[in-house]
């Protein structure tokens, strides 16, 4: 991908959703600080990143954790560890290999086929 002007990062993309208080956010920032190399190379303004847990320290917590990319794309992870911290840390860690996975998909590293871009035409100054 090509360098982006304004790219996103954890701390301006997170939003905390129910189960989660803007208390947590710091918190929340600072272990999915990781991610941010990942999510440099899409646009902030057009990338977002949602956090919620249902049943937040009970038995059978689930955390959700949700990323929409710019150009569309929806990625989805959950977690059902029973502790909050592993449970945070699982779906940032599934996060990030989906998102490595989106990449792959986009930027074909090892086909040169597809990373070839058409030259145009030389043009004769001579006629």
């Amino acid at each position: 991908m090509t360098a982006v002007a304004n790219p996103a990062t954890v701390a301006e993309c997170l939003r905390v959703g129910a189960g989660f208080s803007q208390g947590d956010r710091n918190w929340l920032v600072e272990l999915f600080g990781t991610l941010d190399a990942r999510l440099a190379s899409y646009h902030a303004d057009s990338t977002e990143l949602e956090i919620s847990v249902k049943d937040r320290e009970a038995r059978g917590q689930k955390v959700t954790l949700e990323c929409w990319l710019s150009g569309g794309e929806k990625i989805v992870t959950t977690s059902s560890e029973d502790d909050l911290h592993a449970a945070v840390m699982d779906a940032r860690d599934d996060l990030r290999r989906r998102i490595d996975d989106v990449r792959t998909r986009r930027e074909p590293r090892h086909n040169r086929h597809l990373r070839e871009v058409p030259q145009p035409a030389p043009v004769d100054l001579e006629s």
